[in-house]
Order: structure tokens, then C-alpha cells, then sequence
């Protein structure tokens, strides 16, 4: 027996990593039109109608990978247990010193939570976006409305994924090697993911 166990497979790294690039390529593209601070990233595109043109794009394939990564993992995600409530009630132990004993399965409740606003945001911004690229097709109070909505799920969209970094690298030292590697230590999945784990191992077993 390795002391590594598999998390994700390559499909799964490859469809993460790629909403990960077309997210960020939305807001070097499009921040410029959120604010007038920003315009300057424009030039990262050749000007503002390069920039436009690659946010428009970027968004189809964003909106498309990323609802395909929410469809590939709806069954993981969209359940919360006794166990995720018990996680929820306290935080993930993250504002406690005490010891916190986790008892997740392959996410645990903040992932399942993020993974499902990601789903249901990603619709949102797709509608609104359409909406925002044919202003002409629409009466000026739902155009209005869809600018509003865009921009509001965009800063709270952006504000989780920052945080969703963090807890991916810093706060939670060796989760970022399951989506590089697509493997975490045994050691890391018994502490973080120990039902997850015990799932794993009982195939490994029958195997």
C-alpha cells in the first residue's frame, strides 16, 4: 500500500483548472467595465474592445465548464448529513483552538456549499450576461437590472473563490496536491476526509 490515495482523477483536474483559467480571463478582461480604476488591463487585450470581445468568449466557456464541473460532482454536493450540519455548527473548526474532529466525506460542507452557489451563480451570470451582450433585445429596466445582478454575483463570486484559494493552499497545507497531482497522502485524507477515506480504502480492498 502507497501512502498516497487518488482524489481526483485527470478529466476532474483537467475541467477544474480550466474554469479556473476562463474565470480569471473574465476578470482580467472584464474588470476594466466594472470600474474605471481598472481600465488599465484593457491593454492586456489590445484595448477595450479586445477586452470586450475576450469576456464575451471567455464567458461561454466558463459558463459551459463550469456547469459541466457542477453536474460532475452534483451528486457529492448536493446532500448535506448529519456530519455537514455538525461541520456547519461549528465553522470547520476554523475559529476554534480547540481540537476539531471532522467527519467528511469526499467534500466537506463549505466545499458543498461553494460547489453549489458556484452552480447556481454560474446560471445567473450566464442569463445576465447574454442579456448585458444583446442590450438592444431587451427593455432598458431588465438590461439595468441584469448590470446590477452581474456585477453583485461577480463580487461575491470573486470574494469566495479568494477564499477558497486560501483554504486550498495556506490554510489547509497539502489539499492543493489532490488537484495537481490528482493524489493526497493517506495521512491528509484520515485527518481532513476520514469518511471519504474509509470509503477508499474498503475499494482498494475489494480490488
Amino acid at each position: 500500500m502507497t501512502r498516497y490515495v487518488e482524489r481526483f482523477n485527470t478529466g476532474e483536474r483537467v475541467l477544474h483548472w480550466f474554469v479556473t483559467m476562463t474565470f480569471f480571463t473574465q476578470i482580467l478582461s472584464g474588470i476594466g467595465l466594472f470600474s474605471r480604476l481598472f481600465v488599465g488591463y484593457f491593454d492586456l487585450f489590445g484595448g477595450g474592445q479586445g477586452a470586450i470581445l475576450v469576456h464575451k468568449y471567455a464567458g461561454v466557456l466558463f459558463l459551459a465548464s463550469s456547469l459541466l464541473l457542477f453536474l460532475n460532482h452534483r451528486k457529492e454536493i448536493s446532500v448535506l448529513d448529519d456530519d455537514d450540519r455538525f461541520w456547519l455548527s461549528r465553522l470547520g473548526g476554523y475559529l476554534s483552538r480547540g481540537h476539531f474532529e471532522e467527519n467528511n466525506g469526499k467534500f466537506n460542507a463549505g466545499q458543498k456549499l461553494f460547489g453549489m452557489f458556484m452552480g447556481a451563480s454560474t446560471v445567473f451570470l450566464g442569463i445576465t450576461g447574454l442579456i448585458i451582450w444583446w442590450p438592444l433585445a431587451f427593455p432598458r429596466g431588465i438590461v439595468q437590472i441584469s448590470l446590477l445582478i452581474h456585477g453583485l454575483i461577480f463580487v461575491l463570486f470573486f470574494m469566495l473563490v479568494i477564499l477558497h484559494v486560501y483554504l486550498a493552499t495556506i490554510g489547509n497545507p497539502g489539499t492543493l496536491d489532490g488537484m495537481i497531482w490528482g493524489r493526497v497522502t493517506r495521512l491528509w485524507a484520515k485527518k481532513h476526509h476520514p469518511k471519504w477515506y474509509k470509503e477508499r480504502a474498503g475499494q482498494e480492498k475489494t480490488t
